[in-house]
């Protein structure tokens, strides 16, 4: 049997090796995103002096690659260019000043590192190319040496001269064929398996002297015992990756070598065969598993691609706090994508540009919603203006009844138009409460006395005291009770403007929690008529009409909340409303139970 490497000793197909056996890393050893812009300039600086440099081009690649990206992001979160990382510095982002900041224009003050890296690696690759230039050239004169050496080798093999003269010979050539360096790959096993068949050739059909024959087999074999032993040390070796590579050198010392005697070289081949096998099979289940994990891994990015173009196509986002939550959950998804591992080599930059793309896309309709947005806010600061105007002429107005509802019909305008730039928002909101205050202070100073609004309110809490106070069982007593007090809470003129809210509410309150049943003002039990009265209301029915007073009840807070969110001497009121709306929310509740019940009953029978 030959002792070349047989066709069944196969390696993993998807490794790619060099022409002396050695695996080319896919990856870097050192994790250089993690590394600030001046380290890897400095790793680079570095490498340039590693007088191992031009075997180390992809560590050069691998940090020139994460230079420009740590680059670009920084770039872009220093707002020199659009990135996927827009929103990162700022936590919470007022939707006013992240439209000003779209006006704000910066230097560029990375100019400096940029080409200081810039000129490192010129310098590298310019001389990268002139090593690679220089090694290929010596390959291909190491090729013609050593397709001479195999012309003196064969010329000797048919020689006929005495062994003391020819076998020194063939060991000047076996010296010469050594000391010869790497040939180009495509070479290199049509070139190895002709010398080899050339030194069989010769030990087989030279006539040499035995004892010499002998003591050269002997060597032969004490050497390829020695690559056995460190063979099947390297199965041992759970550096899968270093073993394999390990295992390519020992394979092509092997070949330097010549034969053993015949009856010894099944047995030492197929030894050195089987330790190969079990580095192999090590190296192929690796692989293996790398493909597993790289398919889970490209499955875990897919679905975070998906999840971004799913936020990316939609439309209903309309304010810069819906904006802002998306921003987060973009930022998370990014924070995620970075705990992912490698998808493989051909999937992983195709999924990564789909990812960065849908980022990209997010990012850029947020800005292009900014910049609409700057322009609504100042739309909106000119309508407010308006209204302030409109304010300002009317507060000086002695026509009490039709001023009050011009005034009510301007805060009703000024609720429903959006913000407006930051800066001004305080300001306009109190020039506008100012000129409301304004007049409703003159107004109830000049109320007649048989109209006095202060004794509006007092007549007012008087019947609130009444509310409170009532006791009856009595069905019919407490619906005529009710409907009297809403009747002569009706029949009371105005109460002083800044009172107007709080004691509207402490009725509705009152009349809430003594005649439930009822429901508020809006849905009052009626008189029954003659004989056309209404048919008695369900238990259901009833709970449901409370149902929805309680609900209105809600919506008027929540819009009061709206009003008054813009001042900040507010704060008290608006805490006090969003009790009432947490009390409210209970209440609903409460009643949706009762109402689930009944109809359950209702089921049952």
């Amino acid at each position: 049997m030959s002792e070349e490497i047989k066709p069944d000793v196969q390696l993993a197909s998807d490794v790619a090796l060099t022409e002396n056996g050695i695996q080319e890393s896919a990856e870097p050893a050192v994790n250089y995103s993690e590394k600030t812009l001046a380290e890897l300039s400095e790793l680079f600086g570095d490498l340039m002096s590693d007088p191992e440099r031009m075997a180390r081009y992809k560590d050069a690649e691998a940090i020139k690659a994460a230079f420009y990206k740590k680059l670009s992001k920084e770039k872009a979160d220093a707002g020199l260019v659009p990135a996927e990382a827009e929103a990162r510095e700022g936590a919470e982002v007022q939707e006013q000043e992240t439209a000003e900041a779209a006006e704000a224009v910066s230097d560029n003050p990375f100019r400096a590192i940029e080409d200081g890296f810039k000129s490192l690696y010129n310098e590298y690759r310019k001389e990268r190319a002139e090593y690679t230039r220089q090694a290929e050239a010596a390959k291909q004169e190491n090729l013609m040496k050593k397709q001479a050496v195999i012309e003196d080798l064969k010329a000797l093999v048919e020689k006929q001269e005495d062994v003391n003269a020819t076998f020194p010979e063939f060991r000047e050539i076996q010296a010469r064929w050594r000391a010869i360096g790497p040939v180009p790959a495509q070479n290199f096993r049509v070139l190895n398996d002709t010398y080899q068949f050339y030194v069989e050739q010769f030990y087989d059909k030279v006539q040499i002297n035995r004892d010499m024959r002998d003591l050269d087999f002997k060597k032969n074999l004490e050497a390829k015992q020695q690559f056995c032993e460190m063979a099947e040390k390297l199965a041992e070796n759970e550096n899968v990756i270093e073993a394999f590579k390990e295992l390519q050198k020992l394979h092509e010392q092997w070949k330097e070598f010549g034969p053993v005697a015949k009856e010894f070289r099944d047995e030492i081949w197929n030894r050195f065969k089987a330790a190969t096998a079990v580095i192999n099979k090590k190296y192929q289940g690796y692989f293996e598993g790398q493909k597993e994990e790289h398919a889970r891994n490209l499955e875990a990015k897919t679905r975070l691609c998906e999840q971004v173009e799913a936020i990316v196509e939609r439309t209903d986002v309309k304010s810069s706090n819906e904006w802002n939550v998306l921003s987060k959950e973009i930022e998370e998804i990014q924070k995620t994508w970075k705990t992912i591992g490698y998808a493989s080599r051909k999937e992983n930059q195709k999924i990564y540009d789909r990812f960065r793309a849908a980022c990209d896309k997010f990012f850029e309709n947020k800005r292009v919603f900014y910049t609409e947005f700057k322009g609504n806010m100042n739309d909106n600061m000119e309508k407010k203006l308006s209204l302030i105007e409109q304010a300002e002429a009317l507060k000086s107005s002695t026509d009490w009844k039709k001023a009050t509802d011009q005034f009510i019909a301007l805060q009703k305008k000024w609720k429903e138009i959006g913000a407006v730039p930051r800066k001004k928002s305080e300001q306009l909101w109190k020039r506008f409460r100012a000129a409301c205050d304004e007049f409703f202070a003159e107004r109830d100073k000049q109320a007649k006395p048989e109209n006095s609004f202060y004794a509006n309110l007092k007549a007012k809490k008087a019947i609130i005291a009444e509310i409170e106070a009532f006791q009856s069982d009595d069905a019919q007593v407490r619906r005529d009770a009710a409907e009297n007090f809403s009747q002569r809470w009706k029949e009371i003129g105005f109460v002083p403007f800044k009172e107007k809210d709080n004691i509207a509410q402490a009725f509705k309150d009152a009349m809430q929690a003594k005649f439930p049943e009822y429901g508020t003002r809006s849905q009052r039990p009626q008189r029954q008529s003659r004989a056309s009265s209404r048919p008695v209301l369900s238990e259901k029915d009833k709970l449901v009409q409370q149902h929805v007073a309680l609900q209105q009840q809600i919506d008027t807070y929540e819009n009061n909340i709206g009003f008054f969110a813009n001042s900040k001497n507010s704060q008290p009121l608006i805490q006090q409303m969003r009790e009432r709306i947490e009390q409210a929310k209970e209440e609903l509740k409460a009643l949706e139970n009762r109402i689930r019940e009944i109809e359950n009953s209702e089921d049952q029978q």
